[in-house]
């Protein structure tokens, strides 16, 4: 089922700006005598979230410009270590926060915060268009990308394959994506081979894939769907065959294991007492199928929007 947006109706295409990270400090935001709220709000982390976020903040800036919602792209890690140590209000994610790494440092600090899960994502695996490959298991995946790997050809990891120079091109350590793909691929989180193009910005992974012949690299679904002109998916067989990544099959369950949910953190204190964060975070939630559309993610489904809407009535009790 399909939800309408209760504030707002899609424009038929809405230019999405990246804006600089600025700390949370200056105007926490305001309510004035109109009732209109002003204000800023802080948002950083994972670059795979980036365009949702930077899109409800494009939204409501045309319902309320007097919001400014400045957007990150630290990587996951990077932007949950602004968060704990109190600089930013709400923080993106690929994965959820760990309970051994940034859990403590929030608690050690007095940050209180709820997640909410604001989408789907097929993480998708990329190579150039000249490969002439269309599939790969997740064992060939694990013998590329194990920690171990020496890998350098295609035909090393199938002797059907091409004899083509295999180049890696992928997210860095502070990356939720890196941290999903190694612990789904690899088996355990963090676990990889190093020699490989890495970076936090899914754009230069892209370039680097789309530039280079042989070359493979792995992402969320929404930048592969931007580059698709210039990039080729790879299907994914896990052991019931090959799928290839698409908002169907990551909403039912057949793009295994690379389907995943998205986040954002809130701090709760920012949510309960900065307006402008309460508005921005609310108009998100409110309107997130239209979020999901303009930024081309996969938009939750009936029951996990009804988690997330309970989820954020519950911060205020």
């Amino acid at each position: 089922m399909t939800r309408t947006p209760k504030r707002w109706v899609i424009a038929p295409s809405i230019a999405v700006l990246a804006l600089a990270l600025t700390a949370c400090g200056g105007q926490s935001g305001a309510t004035d005598e109109e009732g209109g709220v002003s204000g800023s709000v802080a948002v950083d982390g994972s670059s795979t979230v980036f365009p949702l976020s930077d899109a409800a903040a494009e939204l409501l800036a045309e319902e309320n410009p007097d919001i400014r919602v400045t957007v990150g792209e630290a990587g996951t890690g990077g932007g949950f270590e602004v968060f704990c140590q109190g600089k930013t209000d709400i923080s993106d994610a690929s994965r959820p926060i760990k309970d051994d790494e940034e859990a403590p440092v929030c608690a050690d600090a007095g940050i209180a915060y709820t997640e909410l899960q604001v989408a789907t994502d097929a993480l998708t695996v990329v190579v150039h268009p000249d490969v002439e490959v269309d599939c790969v298991t997740t064992e060939q995946l694990a013998a590329i990308w194990g920690t171990d790997s020496t890998i350098s050809n295609w035909n090393q990891v199938d002797p059907g394959f091409p004899d083509q120079e295999l180049s890696l091109f992928g997210p860095g350590a502070d990356s939720g994506t890196f941290d999903y793909f190694t612990d789904e691929i690899n088996g355990e989180e963090g676990v990889s081979r190093s020699d490989y193009e890495a970076s936090e910005d899914d754009n230069v992974i892209a370039t680097g894939v789309a530039g280079t012949e042989g070359a493979m690299g792995y992402f969320g679904y929404t930048y592969y769907e931007e580059n698709a002109d210039s990039l080729k998916a790879l299907a994914v067989d896990s052991g019931a065959g090959c799928v290839l990544p698409s908002a169907e099959t990551a909403a039912d369950g057949t793009y295994t294991p690379l389907a995943r949910p998205l986040f954002i953190y809130v701090s709760n204190a920012s949510y309960t007492e900065k307006p402008a964060v309460k508005e921005y975070v609310d108009f998100y939630i409110e309107n997130l199928d239209a979020v999901a559309e303009v930024s081309k993610y996969i938009p939750l489904n009936d029951e996990q929007y009804a988690a997330t809407q309970a989820t954020l009535a519950g911060i205020t009790g």
